[in-house]
């Protein structure tokens, strides 16, 4: 008999270790007489208002009580007591209502805690509830967040066997995911199968259409789609700006970047850290820091939480140009803002890069950063793994790697770029020629990034015949090779050209 294959491993804090086999028989028996219900099946006006301060240990509670202690409990971050109180509330022959069940699953994926997040969800419907499509994009956002790509196939799977069709949330949480982590050949399958369906392609979905073109090189084609939108009537909203943002940045076209975001706070629209990350790393990236620390200072003063991203950015051009002292004074600025972790993972970066020298070791970077609080995601481990790369240390970024993937997080392109680049610093080509043949065997679809960072390993390793085919392969992969790469290609034909001659 075909069977359903619903694996969720329960976590020990529940105190139970076994995994539910769900197969499609024992789905149809829970499924009789199923309460199925929409999120606004509870209105919050027929629940009892009472702050989880108020409770009592070992007074007995009212069904709508525990439910409404539980969300607020979700709502303000405060799990470990939610998770107490569903202990509790169990104990007692007692079940959360639906909307209780979603808060417990949205917080702790929030903090990473999937396996957790897996096992209220499989109680949910083993006590009687049908989750409806809505649910089951919460759970998939849960592993996607985390970089689990099998758990979301696996509630994919799910939803197909249980005749729960997608819908544009479904679609757009997985081609967030897919452009993320560089899946080409995935995100055009997402693309098709929604113009298939007729789902509308949002502003969200032609957001990452352009970015998709810019970070594969297709500046044309990139710049083709916001000239689509324009015809159509479309208002471009934020993330459609930030796209743009970013894409005339990536190409140095920096006068028209700023003017794009002149416009942008003129429409009435605020700048997120989207918008500040891709202006303030372009400018660093052409050299004018000075500009770059100005938008770094406005950001601050907008009061957003800076993205750990942008301070290795930071870090290295002043690092560059030894200005310690900046770094210390925009350290001492953050922490008087109160951006603590943030604070944390900006002064762990500073280490590594020589200031002070205490975290030589990946696994003791990571320890600081968890005792600190920080929860930890492939961004975070991206950024960690570049500043060890910077600097030679090899073998410290590929330790960040095993780290990463012992916390579950699926390596991403970005992730994968930075190894093939530590790998070429230390000249260790064809250590950063098996990344890049492990990232097409897995369907991680190569950018330019990819391509030009492994033309500089060659160049470095003296093996200039190879750096003509990987500008090849560059080039039939449909990305279009930029400056940078151009410039190495130049000076490897140069080189080989001179060859007969030198001898």
């Amino acid at each position: 008999m075909f069977m359903v294959m619903v694996l969720f491993s329960l976590s020990s804090t529940r105190g139970v270790t076994s995994f539910f086999l769900c197969s499609s028989s024992n789905l149809s028996i829970l499924n009789r007489g199923v309460k199925e219900v929409s999120l606004r099946a509870f209105d919050k006006k027929n629940l009892v208002t009472k702050s989880p301060e108020s409770l009592v240990k070992g007074k007995e509670l009212s069904w709508e009580i525990y439910n409404h202690t539980i969300c607020d409990c979700c709502k303000v971050g405060d799990i470990d007591r939610a998770m107490t109180l569903l202990a509790r509330m169990e104990a007692s022959g007692l079940h959360p209502n639906l909307i209780s069940y979603t808060h417990l699953i949205e917080a702790l994926g929030s903090i990473g805690r999937t396996l957790e997040a897996e096992a209220v969800f499989q109680e949910m419907i083993c006590s009687g509830f049908k989750p409806r499509v809505n649910l089951y994009n919460v759970l998939l956002r849960v592993f996607l967040k985390k970089g689990l790509l099998g758990g979301a196939v696996k509630v994919l799977d799910v939803m197909d066997d249980l005749g729960i069709c997608r819908n544009q949330e479904t679609y757009e949480v997985l081609l967030d995911y897919y452009v993320n982590a560089g899946r080409l050949e995935d995100t055009w399958g997402i693309i098709n199968e929604m113009r298939r369906k007729r789902f509308q392609l949002s502003s969200f979905v032609y957001s990452k259409i352009i970015g998709l073109y810019r970070d594969n090189g297709m500046w044309k084609k990139a710049m083709g789609i916001v000239e689509e939108i324009r015809e159509m009537g479309m208002s471009l909203d934020k993330q459609i700006y930030n796209s743009i943002i970013d894409t005339f940045g990536k190409y140095g076209d920096l006068d028209e970047a700023l003017e794009v975001f002149e416009k942008m706070r003129q429409e009435g629209l605020r700048p997120d850290i989207t918008t500040w990350n891709s202006l303030i790393r372009w400018h660093c990236k052409v050299g004018d820091l000075s500009k770059a620390l100005e938008l770094f200072t406005q950001m601050l003063e907008q009061g957003l939480y800076p993205d750990p991203k942008i301070f290795i950015t930071i870090i290295s051009c002043l690092g560059e140009q030894g200005k310690w002292d900046v770094i210390k004074k925009n350290f001492e600025t953050m922490k008087y803002r109160g951006y603590k972790k943030s604070g944390a993972i900006y002064a762990v970066l500073v280490d590594i890069y020589g200031q002070y020298g205490k975290f030589a070791d990946a696994e003791e970077c990571i320890s600081a950063l968890k005792s600190e609080g920080v929860q930890l995601s492939a961004s975070i481990f991206c950024v960690l793994a570049n500043a060890y790369a910077q600097q030679g240390l090899c073998e410290q970024t590929l330790k960040v790697l095993q780290l990463m993937e012992a916390e579950g997080i699926e390596p991403n392109i970005i992730m994968l770029n930075v190894l093939i680049n530590a790998f070429g610093i230390t000249g260790r080509h064809m250590e950063a020629l098996s990344i890049y043949d492990q990232m097409k065997e897995s369907g991680i679809s190569p950018d330019v990034v990819t391509y030009s960072t492994l033309m500089k390993a060659y160049i470095r390793a003296r093996k200039f015949d190879k750096v003509p085919e990987i500008y090849e392969q560059m080039e039939y992969a449909g990305c279009t090779p930029d400056r940078k790469a151009r410039e190495m290609l130049q000076a490897a034909l140069m080189v080989l050209e001179q060859r007969p001659y030198m001898y």
